[in-house]
């Protein structure tokens, strides 16, 4: 009997016991169904990233593709917001707003702080020496520049910020005008938007240089405080507008050739993220970079061709001589610079920068020159046959 009732209350005991068990695992698994979730949301991290270009530019697309991919790769861990330029400060003021940390990230031009210090329009917009964009990068990234980059910002500038430069831009063209510009003499006295070492140079060509950001150079052209701008590309030119104030466009330059974005975010903020957040920021830098560099060769000639068959544009080509005269201008833009111990905006770090970067170009662009067969060439052979 005893033997019996033992038999009996061992199972009663495991029911027992398996009872509370399930209970306190169900309470665990619903306890961690419903945690789970605001674990999720408290390391989130979302940051306000403002662009410097008006909503409607490509440029405020390119933007988005970057920030898109940094929070399609970051698995909710690192949100970036996306403004657009004025939502928190004006174009101008990004590098100083992140800087301060009142954002926390942007994207522009290394150009657009070229008041601040003048190496830092040959990060973006160097003198006409890279074949193309793309050298510059390469240059950027294998050739030293990163390095002398960190070295304005820390040290010389000492901004709290890290940069990335990425989206290699084809040559900017001379730009928009009431009348076609035919000769070197047209060019003096004439008020024109530049940024960047490219108002030096033109100003050295006796031009009256005004530096605007984007979103404002279509008003200013249209109520004649200039008489002549550039901005970029074919897309944002026809987005911004300047095909209703000017129908005189400008193909070839020497002003601009080449030129790439930057991004920019606070450095403690960026800093303190894990390693493996930084990478997906820079990773997301170089993917948005080529990607960027196949839309544009489908967006920049559909637009320009759309511009000049539906909006009644004249696209030109610069003549040589004007192209002639600015590489000259460069000449004694980049002598001076280099030579102006004065200022803390030219002299020995200028010089580190562009000695660097002649270096650079020698090398690679006489490997690329040698090469490569000629595009025009066989352009030629098979397309301007009549």
């Amino acid at each position: 009997m005893t033997k019996g009732t033992d038999t009996q209350a061992k199972p009663a005991a495991s029911r027992r016991r398996f009872m509370t068990t399930a209970a306190v695992g169900g309470a665990a698994v619903a306890a961690g169904t419903l945690a789970a979730p605001q674990v999720s949301r408290a390391q989130t991290v979302t940051w306000r990233f403002q662009s410097t270009w008006p909503q409607r530019d490509i440029f405020h697309e390119y933007a988005q593709d970057f920030v898109k991919r940094v929070n399609d790769s970051a698995g909710n861990r690192l949100r970036l917001e996306l403004l657009p330029a004025g939502a928190v400060v004006g174009a101008f003021q990004l590098l100083d707003a992140v800087s301060a940390g009142t954002l926390d990230g942007g994207h522009g031009v290394s150009a657009y702080w070229f008041g601040k210090n003048k190496a830092f329009s040959l990060f973006g917009t160097p003198p006409a020496w890279f074949g193309d964009a793309n050298q510059y990068l390469g240059w950027f990234y294998y050739g030293g520049g990163e390095a002398l980059y960190n070295e304005l910002i820390s040290d010389v500038l000492r901004v709290n910020v890290v940069g990335f430069q990425t989206g290699p831009m084809p040559t900017q063209p001379l730009g928009w005008f009431k009348n076609p510009i035919e000769r070197v003499e047209q060019l003096r006295g004439l008020k024109y938007r530049t940024v960047g070492l490219a108002t030096d140079l033109f100003n050295e060509m006796g031009m009256a240089v005004v530096a605007l950001p984007g979103g404002e150079i279509v008003p200013a052209l249209e109520r004649g405080v200039i008489d002549g701008a550039e901005f970029n590309n074919p897309s944002s030119d026809r987005l911004l507008g300047f095909p209703d104030v000017a129908k005189v466009y400008m193909l070839q330059s020497f002003h601009q050739r080449t030129e790439t974005f930057e991004v920019l975010f606070n450095k403690p903020k960026y800093d303190a993220l894990p390693a493996e957040l930084r990478a997906v920021v820079r990773t997301a830098a170089e993917a948005a970079s080529a990607d960027m560099s196949w839309k544009q060769q489908d967006r920049y000639s559909k637009d320009l061709t759309e511009m000049a068959q539906t909006q009644g544009v004249r696209v030109m080509t610069t003549p040589r001589p004007i192209l002639e005269a600015q590489l000259r201008a460069w000449d004694a833009v980049i002598q001076r610079l280099e030579n102006d111990n004065s200022s803390p905006a030219a002299g020995p770090f200028f010089k580190k920068v562009t000695d660097s970067q002649r270096a650079w170009c020698r090398r690679v662009q006489t490997f690329y020159l040698r090469y490569e067969a000629s595009s025009v060439l066989s352009f030629n052979h098979f397309f301007a046959r009549g």
